[in-house]
């Protein structure tokens, strides 16, 4: 049995005019998750996001949240939060009156914003006005927000967007907070580095297309390994890529280094091979792979 799926589409597109914003996508969400969306600004995430939560309605295809189709959003909307575009609040109210009538328009139980302004960092600060928090505590309401209906699914469009490390960090330990609790989280950004650091699964869009959608472990998998070799003269740059070439390697120079495809395990081979060809090296460092460089690999940029 599979596991059950908090979103998936197929074919999904949307054309304007004559431009593609998203094109024949399909992808899958399980529960539980924290799923990154990710890729350039531009790629065809936000329209992504505004089809599955019933905003614009799609050219071709379809999909399901929380098992519904988007085409009945009125069925699942009230068991999804989203926060995109960053949240509209009153300066002059505290969190706290924020959320009361936020909670009131939505029909939502006021019981819980207490719990929640605690769940995300802010129940020392409930009682101060708006104007005087900061963004990352701005962007922390902003997900409060969109917990107040008790959501199984969290949208979340760039919700680092401006944030100092500072910031950043706290949002990503409230999502795995989350993630832990039972609450699926969807989350775009065009912060790679952010995304790989908390999210279980991914999918990438380039120019309004899917180019990967599964485990982020599984992306990272595929990612060849690379040791980076430095010698401590940099005419020896070119005897070095032969060497490593010649042992079965791909070698490319960068910057006075050799980057060779190869496991760990290779450099001690490629220390002891330079070394006698009387090579000294400055330095050897085997390199994994992030996020980054395989999005840059895999779109050739």
């Amino acid at each position: 049995m599979s596991s059950p799926l908090a979103l998936d589409v197929a074919d999904l597109s949307k054309k304007y005019g004559d431009r593609m914003a998203l094109s024949h996508a399909n992808f899958e969400v399980p529960m539980g998750s924290i799923c990154g969306f990710v890729g350039p600004n531009g790629s065809g995430k936000t329209t992504t996001i505004r089809m599955l939560l019933g905003l614009i309605t799609p050219t071709t295809g379809g999909g399901h949240v929380l098992g519904e189709s988007i085409t009945e959003p009125e069925k699942y909307l009230p068991r999804v939060g989203a926060m995109i575009e960053g949240p509209a609040f009153y300066p002059a109210l505290t969190g706290f009156q924020n959320l009361n009538v936020l909670a009131k328009i939505g029909g939502f139980s006021t019981d819980l914003i207490a719990g929640l302004l605690d769940l995300v960092g802010l129940g020392d600060r409930g009682n101060s006005k708006y104007k005087t928090y900061s963004l990352g505590m701005k962007q922390r309401l902003g997900i409060a927000a969109a917990l107040l209906p008790n959501p199984k699914l969290l949208v979340l469009d760039e919700p680092t967007n401006g944030l100092d490390p500072a910031g950043i960090h706290e949002i990503r330990t409230l999502l795995r907070k989350l993630a832990d609790s039972g609450t699926t989280v969807f989350v775009s950004s065009h912060l790679l580095s952010e995304i790989e650091m908390i999210s279980d699964h991914l999918v990438m869009l380039r120019l309004g297309k899917v180019i990967f959608a599964g485990k982020t472990i599984d992306l990272l998998a595929k990612q060849q390994p690379v040791i980076v070799a430095k010698p401590e003269n940099i005419s020896d740059l070119n005897k070095l890529a032969q060497i490593a070439t010649a042992a079965g390697h791909q070698a490319t120079i960068t910057e006075n280094t050799v980057h060779v495809t190869g496991t760990s395990d290779f450099s001690a081979k490629l220390n002891k091979a330079a070394f006698e060809a009387g090579i000294t090296l400055e330095s050897l460092t085997p390199v994994k792979a992030s996020l980054e460089d395989t999005f840059f690999e895999m779109t050739g940029e």
